[in-house]
């Protein structure tokens, strides 16, 4: 049986909490679980999930979080959690990819800068791929 759509505004509602608000984002999810999937377009093919805030806000307990509980990895939340074989195997097959822009426009390797110390081997590497990545 199909189900209804989500509510914009919940939706809405669980995106912003995922750029900060850990508690917030297990209350939503807990009171609606096909919000893990959801995504939101704040205009102008500015696309973002749960997943995709948590990336690049550098937030990786709720990045971990949503990733467990059945979210779908993509390559600017591999960078923030600094998994560099995943980054590495996507670039290998999609090398374009390294030009791809995240949520609100913001480049692969910034997901990297924000995801620190743990995401450091992604940074560089990036960056040693291609170098004017570093200044955009």
């Amino acid at each position: 049986m199909k189900k209804e759509p989500l509510n914009i505004e919940i939706i809405r509602e669980f995106i912003v909490a995922a750029h900060g608000n850990f508690e917030e984002v297990k209350r939503l999810v807990s009171k609606e679980p096909d919000l893990i999937h959801s995504v939101i377009n704040w205009g102008g093919d500015d696309w973002e999930s749960g997943l995709g805030a948590a990336a690049h806000t550098g937030n990786k307990e709720i990045a971990v979080w949503l990733l467990e509980n059945g979210a779908r990895m993509d390559i600017f939340a591999a960078a923030m959690l600094g998994h560099l074989n995943i980054v590495k195997e996507i670039l290998n097959v999609y090398p374009d990819v390294i030009h791809s822009k995240g949520p609100h426009g913001i480049p692969l390797i910034r997901h990297a800068q924000i995801g620190g110390e743990c995401a450091l081997p992604v940074y560089e590497y990036l960056k040693s791929i291609v170098p004017e990545v570093s200044n955009k």
